[in-house]
């Protein structure tokens, strides 16, 4: 280990589309920036993630950095691009930006301090690197840290432990039993690809995944090339719109449609493809239960025409609905319900027979073993605050960001923390983050970073940090907006119920980007909200 010291104006931590976003645009600001990545290339999630069938859920051209030198010369192939094709992406967005210069890779950060009296934080690092700056954007993410089931026995099974974002290259299933543990999104993209090899593939359910038609295709650069004359508007549209993706919207209730106009509509938007059966279809879906109702019908009867299996249709889509539609995150498939049904994929029901333990040779359910030479876990994270309380944040008065979260997360605005001057948030809690378009709302979060660094520089201020009373005002609003949806009435990520013993509640801004974008913008109009000190 080198001891490495750094004098900057600021740190970026992270290199998925946030890191690299706020880098750039902190060097246009002038400022000296370094940026700490974890791994050994920039694409954070992208990086990670290169299970078989790892693919965008995002459509293009939306999916990318609204910045014209890097597009100008870029084509996308595919209307959903696979983990390849985003990993090429970032290695272009790299040399446009010229970011490695500027990188540390395989760099874990292990500390973040603020000295109230330098006004100066230091950051450390696992490898001995030590950074004091001014400012400190963290961009980890809401994907990074790992969430492996605490199962008994783990430790004495013999076959092989996979988790989705750590998938080796050179896993062999020809002949093999394997396991998938998880039903969310990267666990279906894995099924959905497995199930065509030569395996025995057991699908471990406890809640079946939501999903629709990705409707896939081909993209010619002679098409990609054409689309570019629209970014423009389709980019506006992204940054004004309540997800951020482009898609048109409909403000009528499912309620009152007429079933046979319900039926033209959903027939339509289904054949379309990706979110838009969702984000294009009546509005009141995630708030009304009876719309959500509606919702489900539809699609029930959809999946259980492609299947042919009795039993497993009545798993995955069973005619009498046990979960609230769009309230785990929504995934796109190609193929997943063919797959599913093919006789070499055995679907488990985890609430009727629960896997008790590992023992040397697969996993012991209530309804005995089963006998499994890999098992990978598709289990997720722990989501949008876990790698943010891994990076040892202590605040002005010396508290651990674990301590000040103990009893709830405070944020103003999902931007930043009471006590703790000059430290950002990009894709963090209490702000829209996953249920956004991830490109779109990191380019209007860091510009108001960068807008909030700029205005700090004009009126010579040293710190900015949010008062106490401005965050809890914020977190009652993030409440407040939540309780009118159907969110808080499952049990997902998006409120922290997937990781055992962490506090159940509202991890993600439910009340839409032109809302909190407004209270962004007037926060910064005047520093409402806020602390602020002169030199």
């Amino acid at each position: 280990m080198t001891q490495t010291n750094l004098e900057l104006d600021a740190i970026v931590i992270g290199g998925g589309f946030g890191g690299c976003y706020a880098l750039h645009r902190l060097r246009q600001l002038g400022l000296s920036t370094k940026l700490l990545e974890a791994g050994s290339g920039f694409g954070g999630v992208w990086y990670w993630n290169q299970y078989p069938g790892a693919r965008v859920d995002s459509e293009m051209p939306s999916y990318q950095f609204n910045i014209p030198a890097v597009w100008k010369d870029w084509h996308w192939s595919e209307r959903f691009p696979g983990d390849e094709e985003v990993r090429r992406y970032f290695e272009h967005v790299d040399r446009v930006l010229e970011l490695s210069k500027d990188t540390f890779f395989n760099t874990v950060v292990s500390g973040c301090r603020f000295d109230s009296v330098s006004g100066l934080w230091t950051v450390h690092t696992e490898t001995g690197l030590k950074a004091t700056c001014k400012y400190v954007t963290a961009a980890t993410g809401s994907s990074y840290k790992k969430y492996f089931p605490a199962y008994p026995g783990l430790d004495r099974y013999e076959g092989l432990l996979v988790h989705s974002a750590a998938y080796p290259d050179d896993l062999d299933i020809a002949g093999k039993k394997v396991g998938v543990v998880g039903n969310g999104a990267s666990g279906l993209q894995i099924v959905q690809e497995l199930a065509k090899k030569d395996c025995e593939l057991t699908v471990f359910i406890r809640t079946p995944c939501f999903a629709i038609p990705m409707r896939q295709r081909k993209i010619g650069p002679e098409e990609s090339e054409m689309m570019k004359g629209y970014y423009d508007a389709i980019f506006d549209r992204c940054y004004k719109s309540t997800s951020g993706f482009p898609h048109n919207t409909k403000f009528q209730s499912a309620r009152i449609a007429a079933p046979e106009e319900r039926k033209a509509l959903f027939d339509e938007l289904w054949r379309r493809g990706g979110y838009s059966f969702l984000l294009s279809n009546y509005y009141d879906f995630l708030l009304d239960e009876e719309a959500n109702t509606i919702f489900y019908e539809y699609w029930a009867q959809q999946v259980r025409a492609r299947m042919t299996d009795h039993e497993k249709m009545n798993l995955v889509a069973p005619l009498r609905q046990n979960h609230w539609v769009g309230t785990k995150r929504p995934s796109l498939e190609q193929d997943y319900y063919e797959m599913i049904d093919r006789q070499n994929v055995v679907l488990h029901d985890l609430k009727k027979a629960p896997i008790i333990e590992f023992d040397t040779s697969g996993a012991v359910t209530a309804e005995g073993r089963r006998d499994l030479d890999v098992v990978i876990f598709a289990t997720g994270y722990d989501a949008v605050t876990g790698s943010l309380l891994d990076l040892g944040i202590e605040d002005q008065n010396k508290v651990p960001l674990s301590e000040k979260w103990k009893e709830g997360i405070k944020t103003h605005l999902g931007m930043m923390i009471p006590d703790t001057p000059n430290l950002f948030l990009v894709y963090g809690p209490q702000a829209p983050t996953s249920l956004a378009n991830g490109p779109p709302f990191i380019e209007m979060e860091v510009d108001w970073i960068c807008r909030a660094i700029a205005k700090m520089r004009d009126e010579g201020l040293a710190s900015v940090a949010p008062t106490a009373e401005a965050a809890e005002e914020w977190k009652e609003e993030v409440y407040r907006v939540s309780e009118n949806t159907l969110y808080p009435k499952t049990d997902s990520w998006y409120m922290g119920s997937n990781i055992p013993g962490k506090r159940r509640e509202p991890l993600v801004y439910l009340g839409g980007m032109p809302r909190w974008w407004k209270k962004c913008n007037d926060g910064l109009e005047s520093w409402e909200g806020f602390d602020t000190r002169t030199f």
